[in-house]
C-alpha cells in the first residue's frame, strides 16, 4: 500500500464515472469515525454527505487499534451512512516520523531508493519494519533535491490495512493525517510557513507546514476533554452541561465569566505553553540558520477548536494572527453551494476532507 503525498495532477480528459474512484475520506481518532464524500460539480467539488460514528472509550488509544473489531463495526457504519465502499485513510501523527534529507537522483524511485540505504539514520525503527515515503520539496544544490519524508512501524500500516479490511473499505491511499489537514486548510498554490493546531479531544496535534507540505510535527498529551472535566469538577455539572460550558463560556475574559475562566484556564495554559516551546524553537532555530522561513500565521481546527475565546488567547500568547480554520478552502466557492456542516462542527473534519481532496485535482478558483 503506497504511502505517496503526491497530489494527482489535473488531466485532459477526466475518467468516466463508473470508473473515477469517489472524493472520499475517513479519519478515525479516540472520539470516533468521520466520513467524507465530496462530488465533482461544474462549479467544483462540494460536500456530498458526511458521518460521524463514536467510538467506545478505549477502543483508538494514542494512535493504537486496541479494539480492531469495534473500529471496523464503526468505520463500517458510518461508511454505509454516506454510501462510500472506497477511501483513503489516515495515519496517525502520534505514530509517525517525519524526516528530511538530501539526495541524488530524479525520479521518486531513485529517492526512496536512496534514501532507504539511509534510513536508519532517519528513522528510529529497524529498515526491515519500516514502511516510508518521501516528496520533494526544492533543490539543496545541483544535481541533488531536497525531500521530506514520512516512516511508520510496518504493523502500524498493517493493522489499519485489516481494520479497513474487515469494515469492507477498500483504501484508496494511506497518508499521515498533518499532511491531509495541510491539504484541507491552505489554498492550492499557497507557500506560506503556517501552524496548524488541532485540538481533539485527548490530544492536541500540531504542524509547522511551508507551501502545504508538514515540516515538523508533534502531538501533546492534553485536549479538549481537559476543559470539559475541568468544569465538571470545579462546578459538579453533568459532562454535556460542562461541554455546553466550554463552547459557550469559554475562556474570554468577561464580566460574570470570572470562574468559568479560572477552571479553564489552567488547561489553555498548559496546551499554550507546549505550543509556544515548539514554536519558538522553530523561529528562532530558522533565524539562525536560513534554512526556512518564520512561521506567519496558524490555523485552529479540532473537535475542541470551538472553545470561545480560544484563537484570541492563542494569539496574545504566541504573537502571531490565529484563525480558526475553514475545511472548506479547496472546495467549490461558497457563491454556488453552502454546506450542510456548521463551522464550528467542520472544524472536526479537517482530516477527512483533505483525505478526500487527495484524488482531486486543484479547483479552478484557487
Amino acid at each position: 500500500m503506497s504511502l505517496a503525498f503526491l497530489e494527482h495532477l489535473r488531466v485532459a480528459l477526466a475518467p468516466p464515472s463508473y470508473l473515477a474512484l469517489p472524493f472520499a475520506g475517513i479519519d478515525v481518532s479516540t472520539s470516533g469515525v468521520k466520513a467524507i464524500h465530496l462530488v465533482e460539480r461544474p462549479y467544483g467539488l462540494v460536500l456530498a454527505s458526511y458521518a460521524e460514528e463514536r467510538l467506545e472509550p478505549g477502543a483508538f488509544i494514542e494512535g493504537e487499534y486496541a479494539e480492531p473489531a469495534v473500529i471496523s463495526a464503526t468505520i463500517a457504519r458510518a461508511s454505509a451512512r454516506i454510501g462510500i465502499t472506497v477511501a483513503n485513510a489516515a495515519l496517525p501523527e502520534s505514530k509517525s516520523y517525519l524526516f528530511e534529507t538530501k539526495t541524488p537522483g530524479v525520479t521518486r524511485d531513485e529517492w526512496r531508493t536512496l534514501v532507504e540505504q539511509q534510513l536508519d539514520e532517519l528513522v528510529p525503527l529497524p529498515v526491515a519494519e519500516t514502511a516510508f515515503d518521501v516528496i520533494p520539496v526544492g533543490y539543496a544544490q545541483a544535481g541533488t533535491r531536497s525531500l521530506v519524508g514520512i516512516g511508520f512501524a510496518r504493523r502500524i500500516v498493517d493493522n489499519a490495512l485489516a481494520v479497513f479490511d474487515a469494515a469492507s473499505i477498500d483504501v484508496g491511499a494511506l497518508e499521515g493525517e498533518t499532511f491531509a489537514m495541510a491539504r484541507a486548510l491552505l489554498p492550492a498554490g499557497d507557500s506560506s510557513t503556517a501552524l496548524i493546531i488541532d485540538v481533539g479531544k485527548t490530544t492536541t496535534k500540531i504542524a509547522i507546514v511551508v507551501s502545504r507540505i508538514p515540516r515538523f510535527t508533534t502531538t501533546i498529551g492534553i485536549g479538549g476533554h481537559a476543559f470539559t472535566l475541568a468544569i465538571q469538577k470545579n462546578f459538579g455539572v453533568t459532562e454535556q452541561e460542562a461541554r455546553k460550558v466550554k463552547v459557550e463560556h469559554g475562556i474570554v475574559p468577561t464580566p460574570g465569566n470570572a470562574d468559568y475562566l479560572a477552571a479553564m484556564l489552567s488547561t489553555a495554559a498548559a496546551i499554550k505553553d507546549e505550543i509556544s516551546r515548539w514554536l519558538e524553537y522553530w523561529q528562532s532555530h530558522g533565524a539562525k540558520s536560513g534554512g526556512h522561513e518564520p512561521v506567519s500565521h496558524a490555523l485552529l481546527v479540532g473537535g475542541n477548536a470551538s472553545v470561545r475565546g480560544l484563537p484570541e488567547y492563542l494569539e496574545s500568547a504566541l504573537g502571531l494572527p490565529v484563525a480558526t480554520g475553514d475545511v472548506f478552502t479547496n472546495l467549490a466557492s461558497r457563491d454556488y453551494w453552502i454546506p450542510e456542516l456548521d463551522h464550528a462542527e467542520s472544524l472536526a473534519y479537517a482530516t477527512a476532507i483533505g483525505l478526500a481532496l487527495r484524488d482531486s485535482a486543484p479547483p479552478s478558483h484557487a
